[in-house]
């Protein structure tokens, strides 16, 4: 089995792709690559089982609704005089679930900080539906992936190791590096430790292959129709060990 993972940020030069082989017992690192283009995400996805993409698939409902409205001079459905008011505009389903269950708290896709990664993932979502690749927001061979929770339900540190933390992030490597000796990195050892970026994007790979083992969480049936226009982030269910 081939997944891919993506680190996707707003413009290539942060973004990082991974690409894995796995089988039984062991999963080799074949490419890690820091400063990829659009083009090269879509090449690495093709024949690849999953692919995990660490970016909002979508926005909330009420936040589309709200931009539609405003746009046509109509007034909101509900008041946007406080914070809580707000709240349904700020956050998707999957922000809800995930931050109920892993108590970390998602960026908000239409309030904070990930508004042009959110904005290049749409785009990069239509290159790879053109080229045949299966982009259901829900549990597609794309999947939205959210590495910091992930690393907590493995039991890893998920904070403090982002943006130039380096004592957080070299105890984070050494901690996964533990968990897991049947990663073989070969000659990327050295991207995969020098920066977040690169880690975050084989982390995504990881969850990409839960996902395609069936072992990540999917909405119910009442959170289905929306998780479908919203997006939706798997969040792993077994141990990494599980993975091979």
């Amino acid at each position: 089995m081939r997944t891919v993972g993506v680190d996707l940020a707003a413009e290539p030069a942060k973004s990082a792709l991974a690409i894995l082989d796995w089988t039984p017992g062991r999963v080799q690192v074949v490419d890690l690559r820091m400063g990829v283009s659009d083009a090269e995400i879509v090449a690495a996805a093709d024949g690849a089982d999953r692919v995990g993409i660490d970016a909002p698939f979508g926005w909330p409902d009420a936040f589309v609704a709200f931009v539609s409205a405003h746009h046509e001079h109509r007034s909101p459905a509900t008041s946007l005089a406080s914070r809580e008011d707000r709240r349904p505009l700020t956050k998707r389903r999957t922000d809800i679930v995930v931050q109920e269950t892993t108590g970390v708290v998602p960026l908000s896709v239409s309030a904070d900080r990930i508004a042009h990664v959110a904005l290049r993932c749409a785009g990069l979502l239509t290159e790879l539906r053109s080229a045949g690749i299966d982009v259901g927001r829900v549990d597609g061979v794309a999947v939205e992936v959210y590495p910091a929770a992930a690393l907590r339900r493995w039991g890893l540190r998920n904070r403090g190791y982002k943006g130039g933390a380096q004592d957080g992030f070299a105890g984070l490597l050494d901690a996964f590096d533990a968990a897991t000796p049947w990663l073989d990195l070969g000659d990327f050892r050295a991207t995969f430790r020098a920066t977040d970026d690169a880690f975050d994007a084989v982390v995504a790979a990881f969850i990409a292959r839960a996902a395609a083992c069936a072992a990540t969480t999917l909405p119910s049936a009442r959170e289905w129709d929306v998780a479908s226009r919203e997006g939706w982030i798997h969040l792993p269910t077994g141990a990494l060990a599980d993975l091979v």
